[in-house]
């Protein structure tokens, strides 16, 4: 289950661009929390506190609890725009959430088990198709992660959502079609050797054809003197 994290944040009294522009040189970042059936609320946070949240990995699929004036609210992160150039937090989003809200997460996939994969070990790639996973969960059991075993595939196998055990009360997002998540293929020198072994069987097929047919050449050629002769 992702750990709970905590940021300290204080209201804003101004919003707007040139508020914001001031907040950011101040080492803030601007931020509003909505949802719930409440009204939003624009706050700020610590750019640095900001940064080490995200820096854990799992930042956007943790519950993280906003303290504004010594109450805590519980969020979910929703977004955090950043700054193209510099490449600096500007702006996040939060969805305000109660303790037990059924919630929608991306949460990461991970591969295992690639030693046991007959497939890995003939020289195959794994083609990852997603690297997240849209899930619905309660709020307070969301996955950090998604393992998937790779034990026995071989290449040409494909991974799709119905091979995965999702863990109890977690469900996936996308229920009309059992979507691939990732495929094990053959790299170019087994498609390599494939391609020639093609092309000897279909010479060895040509060849084995030439022959037949002088064979039935000589046959005829035969009975054809033969009968002249008689």
């Amino acid at each position: 289950m992702s750990e709970q994290l905590t940021l300290a944040a204080e209201t804003r009294g101004q919003v707007g661009k040139g508020a914001s522009r001031s907040l950011r040189r101040e080492g803030r970042v601007p931020a509003v929390i909505y949802g719930n059936k409440q009204d939003p609320a624009s706050i700020h946070v610590e750019e640095k506190a900001l940064m080490r949240a995200l820096m854990t990995g799992h930042f956007m699929n943790s519950v993280v609890m906003i303290e504004i004036d010594g109450k805590a609210v519980r969020t979910l992160p929703k977004d955090v725009a950043f700054d193209v150039v510099t490449d600096r937090p500007v702006h996040a989003d939060f969805l305000r959430i109660s303790e037990h809200a059924t919630v929608h997460v991306n949460v990461p996939v991970v591969f295992t088990d690639e030693e046991l994969s007959k497939g890995i070990k003939r020289g195959g790639v794994l083609n990852i198709v997603r690297h997240e996973l849209e899930l619905i969960c309660d709020a307070a059991e969301i996955p950090d992660e998604i393992s998937i075993s790779l034990k026995g595939t071989d290449v040409g196998d494909s991974i799709h959502i119905s091979n995965v055990k999702l863990p109890k009360g977690v469900t996936s997002a996308i229920d009309d079609r059992d979507f691939t998540i990732a495929t094990l293929v053959a790299p170019s020198a087994l498609k390599s050797e494939a391609i020639e072994q093609a092309a000897e069987e279909a010479a060895e097929a040509e060849a084995a054809s030439e022959e037949h047919a002088a064979e039935v050449e000589a046959a005829a050629e035969a009975a054809e003197g033969e009968a002249s002769e008689g």
